[in-house]
């Protein structure tokens, strides 16, 4: 075990100094993280060797994989189901320019101008259509957006985009067999229970030491999650669909959420994030730019083209549009999770995987960095968080929000 201690000091440590980072430089925790994962495994492959850092450790991936579950499920558990009744068109709408625009343009691009197969190119076109959950997630619960109905709306327009992710690597990829309608017959049971069961099973049992509630959210979570993997989809999908149907009930019990956020920043997400920046090798990307790049500036300009009109069409001001289109442009979870899905089908080759993964998590940071730079809509902080953009001595509170000492 004396190896496993280590590493996971290893892993806090880096987490440790990201959070340091972020602080320092006024940016997202998850972006500072996603980045010290890919200069950590620089370092430590060019001094050691890459296998010391543990990407591939079976207990590593399990905490990235419940740590990208649980976050997708309190971005879910975000929604205000009042807000959504409210803004529906305008999420649904945004969120279809964002899945569409990059999804086409990319898949042209890869095909017509880098020459790949007409399979690798529809893969790089689901792959570039993402927006992450996560990133934008953190974003939000950084600068205090996730209590606005601005930050509901783009955390709901962040599903439609990913939902329109998912059907697409399903209907082109994913045979629909036996598995899949089991899978969505389960869903639909779950998802009409669910909403009734867990208040009342919360009020009769809840509020004790033993922590019930969150034993009782992480058993469903987990399931539904292993349920969809066992039907070719992905864990990450019915964990946003658990959390939008709580959202009215789980989501409104600021102590639970506050609880759940630091199981959720404090442990998991660092894993989840550092081992995603891991995946980026600089080497290969200097011996080989154009595919990297290519795609990063293609997602990037076809998102601007799809969602910047969609959100002048419902008047937002000039800096909100920007801000919206570039954390519009962010990828990183369902991402990967295509190019994986790629790679291990034999679709894509290990060139193409590697200059994917690279656009993808490129593109949860640059245009996050352009946008909390440039963009950041000031006035629609909340009142008490506005030192957040401002002062240097932002802290984050148990709950991940930022607060100042």
């Amino acid at each position: 075990m004396t190896g496993v201690w280590a590493l996971a000091s290893l892993w806090l440590g880096l987490a440790l100094i990201a959070s340091l980072l972020s602080i320092w430089f006024r940016i997202s925790t998850a972006l500072s993280e996603i980045v010290v994962g890919t200069v950590a495994q620089l370092i430590i492959g060019a001094a050691i060797g890459s296998a010391l850092l543990g990407t591939d450790e079976s207990w590593i991936k399990f905490l990235s994989g419940i740590g990208a579950i649980v976050l997708t499920f309190l971005a879910g558990a975000e929604l205000d189901p009042e807000v959504f009744r409210r803004k529906w068109k305008e999420a649904a709408t945004v969120g279809l320019a964002s899945f569409f625009f990059p999804f086409f343009g990319c898949a042209a691009g890869a095909h017509y101008l880098l020459g790949w197969e007409v399979m690798p190119s529809w893969l790089a076109g689901v792959a570039m259509s993402t927006t992450s959950v996560a990133v934008v997630y953190a974003v939000m619960i950084e600068f205090g957006f996730n209590t606005t109905d601005y930050g509901k709306t783009v955390l709901a327009a962040c599903f439609v985009t990913d939902l329109g992710t998912v059907i697409a690597l399903g209907l082109i990829f994913a045979p629909f067999t036996i598995k899949t309608v089991i899978f969505l017959a389960a869903g639909v049971v779950v998802f009409a229970v669910l909403p009734w069961l867990t208040p009342r099973f919360f009020r009769r049992y809840g509020n004790r030491p033993s922590e019930l509630e969150t034993k009782f959210l992480l058993l469903c979570l987990l399931g539904m999650g292993a349920l969809a993997t066992w039907a070719d989809s992905e864990a990450v999908l019915p964990a946003y669909l658990i959390g939008m149907v709580l959202a009215g009930t789980v989501g409104k019990d600021h102590a639970l959420i506050r609880r759940l956020r630091t199981l959720t920043f404090g442990l998991l997400t660092p894993f989840y994030f550092i081992r995603a920046g891991s995946f980026v090798s600089i080497p290969d990307l200097i011996a080989a730019p154009a595919a990297f790049l290519f795609m990063l500036v293609i997602k990037v300009f076809t998102k601007i083209i799809g969602v910047y009109p969609v959100t002048k069409l419902y008047k937002a001001p000039n800096k909100e549009a920007m801000y919206t289109t570039l954390l519009m442009s962010t990828g990183l979870t369902f991402g990967t999770i295509s190019s994986l899905f790629g790679l291990s089908r034999g679709i894509i080759d290990q060139s193409q995987y590697s200059a994917l993964v690279a656009a993808v998590i490129a593109s949860a940071v640059i245009p996050t960095v352009i946008a909390n730079a440039f963009y950041l809509p000031r006035h629609l902080l909340p009142k008490s968080d506005e030192s957040v953009a401002d002062k240097p001595a932002a802290l984050p509170d148990a709950s991940g929000a930022p607060r100042t000492e």
